[in-house]
Order: structure tokens, then C-alpha cells, then sequence
């Protein structure tokens, strides 16, 4: 498993984090789902069956995250299960994917009701006895959330049909389709309803691509100077960022870290260019046939700081590159 999986997993298992998740996605960032009420259920998935050999054939599949969600709203009661299925890439045949879990998910609700009523011998009909399953029996509905954690825009699939080649219009309505439930930070285009740190999660991954709009990401919304420690290692993950994260501190100034990486980005170009700017004067005077001695009285430098620089540009001749001369100098440097 990748260090990107092991993490979304485990950030996205948190009840508050997947309540305010599931709330955005399925009732538009009403609190409709609670943390307390999510119960985690085994995420892996087996379903037996018989061959034509009459030899059972098992199939297993490993959802992310599973959960049993109780739901009171307008004055009932439900209950659903609720899988969460994090890709850091795009998928491009998640329709598939996703279908063969709902699937296993509802074959294994029939098959335990059928022994539930063998065990208890109530079957009333031939036709229940057929399928284990009576009239009365009902399935707890399945949702699979797809939660896209890049920084690219979505381009695969969103529901089976969009795999289809050509196909008879004809046919169509005979084709059962199947639809993804997708969250795709690019695509949100109202933060307000998130509860928790995810949103400033997805408003980074939403802006990753442009550093300016991130930039005014983080001045403009003041929940960035007050993000939890692992909201900040899943956006460096994610989004390619390298916010300082002082371990001993539960929550980072986002903002602050970044305009402080910002400064320390300006000081190491600055740097960066005196010292290639010194090369090249060294290059320059080198090719004249200056010995180290002349060089450091022309530049004013000590001859111990001009002497490395000297030795490394002549290993370069006749081109005196001057930024493999610096890389030589770079490695030379680690090496001592």
C-alpha cells in the first residue's frame, strides 16, 4: 500500500472528518450525518458462489473505508452504508470498480438473509425458497463516495456508459447504467458548507496548480492560520507542498509557514545567484590564465574561498559550465 493511500485512509476515517464529507456530498453541507452515529464496519468484502463445477468460487475485495451510518431526518429513521473509496490518480474504469463493490455489498445482505432464514426454517413459498429472500425482506442501500485527491482536473469516466463504445440508441434503454458519486476538489465551487479542516484541504488541492491563487487562498481565509497537524502533512502529501510542521504543535499557522518558506525560497535564489555570479568571474578570469593567487586579488577574496571554485571550473574546460560548476561545488560540499 502507498504512503498516499495509507494516509487518505486513515485522515478520511475519522468520524468527524467522513460525517462532513458525506454531508457535503449527499445533502449539500447540511448536518445530516453525525460522527456519533457512524459505526465502522469490516472494509473487506467477500462473496461466494457456486460454479458450473459445482465448486464454490470466492471473490475478495478490499473497500478504503466502510461504514454503518444511522440517519434521522424529517422525522424518520434510516439506515445506510456508506464506503469511501481515496484515489490519488485518476481511475479509468471506476465506474467498474466502484459497481463491483455495491455489488458484493448487496449480495452478501441477500445471502446472510438467506441464512438467517434457513437457520430459522420460516420460509413460507417455493419462490422465497429459490432466493432466500421473501417478500418482506429489505436491503440497507449502498453509497460509494469517490474522493479524488489530486491536483489535476477529473477526466475519467463518471458512470459506466461514458466506457461504452458506440452502441445502439436502441439498446440503451436496456442497459443498466451505473452512476460515481465524485468529489473532485477542482470541480467545488462553495467551500462554506465543510465543518472541518478537509476544506482547507480541498482549497489547496482546488489551487495547487497556480502559486498566486494560492497565495490568496491562504491571505483570504483566516481558517488557515488555525489547521490541524494532519490536515497539514495530507496537503504536503497531496498537494506537493512543504510546510514546515513542528511536531510538537497541534495546530500550524498556514499562512504564516507559507510566507516564511516563501522568504526562505527568495534568500536561497538570492544566494543561488551571488554565487554563480562569482563562478562566472572566476570562469572569465581562469580563461585569461590567472592563477588562483591573481584571481583572489582581482576579486578581492582569499584564496582558500577562490581555490575550490578554481579547481572545479578547470575540471569543466574548454566549456565552464557555470551551473555544473555550482552542481560539482553542491556535491563536493556534501561529500566533505
Amino acid at each position: 500500500m502507498s504512503t498516499k493511500d495509507s494516509m487518505a485512509k486513515e485522515y478520511f476515517a475519522d468520524n468527524a472528518r467522513f460525517a462532513d464529507l458525506c454531508n457535503n456530498i449527499l445533502y449539500g453541507g447540511r448536518e445530516v450525518i453525525l460522527p456519533e452515529n457512524l459505526k465502522e464496519r469490516d472494509t473487506t468484502e467477500v462473496l461466494t458462489a457456486l460454479g458450473l463445477d459445482k465448486k464454490t468460487i470466492a471473490v475478495q475485495k478490499l473497500r478504503d473505508i466502510f461504514k454503518n451510518a444511522s440517519i434521522k431526518y424529517t422525522g424518520k429513521s434510516y439506515v445506510v452504508l456508506i464506503g469511501v473509496e481515496n484515489q490519488s490518480d485518476i481511475h479509468y474504469s471506476i465506474p467498474v470498480k466502484n459497481m463491483f463493490y455495491d455489488v458484493m455489498a448487496y449480495g452478501n445482505q441477500v445471502k446472510e438473509t438467506a441464512k438467517k432464514h434457513r437457520r430459522e426454517k420460516d420460509i413460507a413459498t417455493s419462490d422465497e425458497f429459490l432466493s432466500g429472500f421473501t417478500k418482506e425482506d429489505k436491503l440497507i442501500p449502498v453509497i460509494t463516495i469517490t474522493v479524488y485527491l489530486g491536483t489535476k482536473e477529473w477526466d475519467g469516466p463518471r458512470k459506466l456508459s461514458d466506457m461504452f463504445g458506440d452502441v445502439d440508441e436502441e439498446l440503451l434503454p436496456f442497459i443498466p447504467d451505473y452512476r460515481i458519486n465524485l468529489l473532485a476538489p477542482r470541480e467545488i465551487t462553495d467551500f462554506t458548507g465543510f465543518r472541518t479542516s478537509i476544506r482547507q484541504l480541498f482549497e489547496v488541492l482546488q489551487n495547487a496548480y497556480d502559486k498566486e491563487k494560492m497565495q490568496e487562498v491562504l491571505q483570504n481565509d483566516e481558517k488557515f492560520s488555525n489547521v490541524d497537524r494532519e490536515t497539514v502533512e495530507a496537503i504536503n502529501l497531496f498537494a506537493g507542498t512543504d510546510i514546515d510542521i513542528d511536531e510538537k504543535e497541534e495546530v500550524i499557522d498556514m499562512c504564516k509557514a507559507w510566507e516564511e518558506q516563501k522568504n526562505e525560497g527568495r534568500e536561497e535564489g538570492r544566494e543561488l545567484g551571488e554565487r554563480q555570479k562569482i563562478i562566472s568571474l572566476i570562469v572569465k578570469k581562469l580563461q585569461k590564465d590567472k592563477s588562483v593567487a591573481e584571481i583572489a586579488d582581482d576579486l578581492e577574496e582569499k584564496e582558500e574561498v577562490i581555490a575550490p571554485i578554481y579547481e572545479a571550473a578547470l575540471s569543466m574546460k574548454p566549456d565552464y559550465d557555470v551551473e555544473k560548476i555550482y552542481e560539482l561545488l553542491e556535491k563536493n560540499k556534501r561529500l566533505a
